[in-house]
């Protein structure tokens, strides 16, 4: 039996925040981690020689706190990296966010005036019931974009996404990722160039070797000051009594070991952190347990022949007929992620749930599969150009937000703060799509509540902004920041 002052389940950007913050306060924590490498799904792969993200991670907040993390940590190895993506539908190339030119350009006047019709329709039927709320995704977007445009820049992406129809998707997680966008405001500052327009964010932070040099850098930290960080380490048992938790069972190759603390923090899927509990947790939350859904993910990295392929990071693929839903364009985030410079990285990003038909192809069949679809788009020329590729799953990698999703988070929510030493953090700890940042910031505020503060994690994406939106005058106050703490060295 190993005793510490707090246990924390997970090393990924959560779980390690919430370590690190301990750590310069001098309490020593042990951190446990099922995978063989930290990060979670913010780490890096690496596969002979060519590194990839498990999607792409962007090193951008609004939560200076988590921005004096990142700079502390990794400080001169960040890069500035131009940001450039666009949509793929029917053929054509959108960018992204929307030009109104381009988009003119790509649809048509007519179906430029039948987007516009459908949006001012919309919005009189909003000015004539303006107390009827938006339940679903399919109707918070029409409500706000109009029936045309939801078609075609909505509806395929997002339920290739999710598998489900938009009808079943819960209004709050379109207002939570897509707050602030407006049709009107896009239209009045592409004709009129308004001074202070709100725009997406043109360049953002990236570490040279990729977002898991970030967790790996921070496992060294956490160590060199006496903080085990246990990989290969599989939680199977979270023992209780009454409503504190007492020690931890977890399973290190052949050894079973156990460690006790005063406080507990986990990052683990909260529906496998139940199920987990002994003695079990009472039947009503097993039940909303089970209620709770997860899409997972796979990614096809390719190895081409070709030094230059495409200018984006990254493009969404919107036409129903690939089943590729994004393509990562790895050396234009890092020419470092490449070793060598005459071939290029891709990352075909397929969104399924384990057991579905994509899921259940073998390696070799979705990497013919990504071969051909990156040559049917017109990507890379030919199959030949293919050199190698190899298939990473990730299972539980974003928490859906289907139509009974919140009736039954919010009975684990109400069952989870009746302990008085536990408490969940990250993504998939409170079942919350949030972005990494967010993330470091329940973990930010778990060690805080430790230290004897009192917050309350689950108001974390309701009470801090961290949408891309800047204006002019906020992005340079925000890049004169940055640039400051940029010639801060970095501090263990």
């Amino acid at each position: 039996m190993t005793d510490y002052p707090v246990v924390i389940i997970g090393a990924g950007p959560a779980g390690l925040t919430t370590a690190y913050e301990l750590a310069k306060q001098g309490i020593l924590p042990c951190v446990l981690e099922m995978a063989d490498k930290v990060g979670g799904i913010s780490r890096t792969e690496t596969y002979k020689g060519y590194r990839f993200d498990i999607g792409g991670h962007r090193f951008f907040t609004k939560v200076g706190e988590v921005n004096q993390i990142w700079q502390e940590i990794l400080g001169g190895d960040f890069i500035k990296v131009p940001r450039l993506s666009r949509i793929y539908y029917q053929g054509k190339f959108f960018d992204y966010p929307l030009s109104l030119s381009n988009t003119l350009s790509n649809l048509g006047l007519g179906q430029s005036i039948m987007i516009l019709l459908s949006y001012l329709k919309a919005k009189l039927r909003a000015r004539l019931n303006p107390h009827i709320e938006p339940e679903s995704f399919e109707e918070w977007v029409i409500d706000r974009f109009g029936s045309r445009l939801y078609r075609i820049f909505f509806k395929t992406y997002t339920e290739k996404v999710w598998g489900i129809s938009c009808k079943s998707i819960r209004a709050d997680w379109a207002a939570q990722r897509i707050q602030g966008m407006s049709l009107k405001r896009a239209v009045v500052n592409a004709l009129f160039k308004t001074q202070n327009a709100k725009s997406l964010i043109k360049e953002f932070d990236y570490p040279l070797l990729g977002p898991g040099m970030m967790w790996e850098r921070c496992q060294t930290i956490l160590e060199s000051k006496g903080v085990p960080v246990h990989l290969n380490t599989k939680v199977v048992r979270v023992e209780r009594e009454g409503n504190r938790i007492q020690s931890i069972i977890a399973q290190q190759g052949n050894q079973t070991l156990r460690f006790t603390a005063e406080h507990f923090v986990s990052s683990m899927p909260v529906t496998t952190l139940i199920r987990l509990l002994t003695p079990s947790a009472p039947p009503h939350v097993l039940e909303a347990v089970s209620g709770l859904k997860y899409r997972d993910f796979l990614i096809v990295s390719l190895v081409v022949n070709q030094a230059e392929l495409f200018p984006d990071n990254w493009i969404y693929i919107h036409s129903p007929e690939f089943k590729v839903g994004r393509i990562q364009n790895f050396k234009n985030w890092s020419p470092a992620m490449v070793p060598d410079s005459s071939k290029s990285c891709l990352g075909m990003e397929y969104f399924c749930s384990e057991g579905d038909s994509l899921w259940g192809l073998s390696d070799v069949e979705l990497i013919d599969l990504a071969t051909r679809e990156i040559v049917d788009l017109g990507l890379v020329e030919k199959q030949s150009l293919i050199e190698d590729g190899v298939v990473i799953r990730e299972r539980k990698a974003y928490p859906v937000y289907d139509g009974t999703y919140q009736k039954h988070l919010k009975v684990i929510q109400d069952y989870l703060m009746t302990f008085e030493n536990l408490q969940t953090v990250g993504r998939n700890g409170m079942h919350r799509y949030n972005n990494q940042d967010h993330s470091m910031l329940t973990g930010m505020l778990a060690a805080k509540n430790i230290l004897g503060e009192n917050h309350d994690l689950w108001n974390v994406n309701v009470e801090r902004s961290y949408h891309e939106e800047f204006t002019k005058d906020e992005w340079k106050q925000s890049h004169a920041i940055h640039q400051e703490k940029s010639l801060t060295p970095a501090t263990p």
